[in-house]
């Protein structure tokens, strides 16, 4: 039998991490003054040259029921996942798929025309795309050589 020698810091670093999880778990999920949530989507957000672009994985959500509401300068997606009829009886060993309302606000990286947003879903994404401001978008300059 071999001996382990025992360290406390390994039960601090291990009571620190379930302690991060709480509160991540219990004040994360509030988003500016909304009623707690239960999952938000997990999102990607680039910027092109004309555009500001958030894709959000709604697997199995009707996009119809997803609302969009862009600003000068964020973005937030609301919506609710509905769950199917839960039959009595089923003994589940592990329940994974996230039900129920959700709310994202994303800042976005620069100003945007909301007025001009546009969404598409395709294969459990949906893609908005917001054209930048005109301050925003880059401009190029022509030097002129003086002779």
């Amino acid at each position: 039998m071999s001996m382990i020698r025992w360290d406390p810091f390994d039960d601090l670093a291990s009571l620190r991490e379930s302690m991060d999880k709480l509160f991540e778990d219990v004040f994360t999920r509030r988003s500016r003054g909304q009623a707690l949530t239960a999952w938000q989507p997990a999102v990607e957000l680039f910027e092109t040259d004309s555009d500001v672009v958030v894709r959000a994985e709604l697997p199995g959500i009707d996009p119809k029921n997803v609302d969009i509401t862009v600003t000068d300068d964020t973005l937030t997606l609301k919506g609710e996942a509905k769950t199917e009829h839960e039959e009595r009886g089923r003994n589940y060993v592990r329940r994974e798929l996230r039900y129920g309302s959700f709310i994202r606000t994303l800042p976005l990286p620069s100003e945007v025309k909301g007025d001009l947003a546009k969404a598409s879903y395709k294969n459990g994404i949906l893609e908005i795309r917001v054209p930048k401001g005109e301050r925003a978008k880059p401009k190029s300059v022509k030097v002129e050589v003086a002779e």
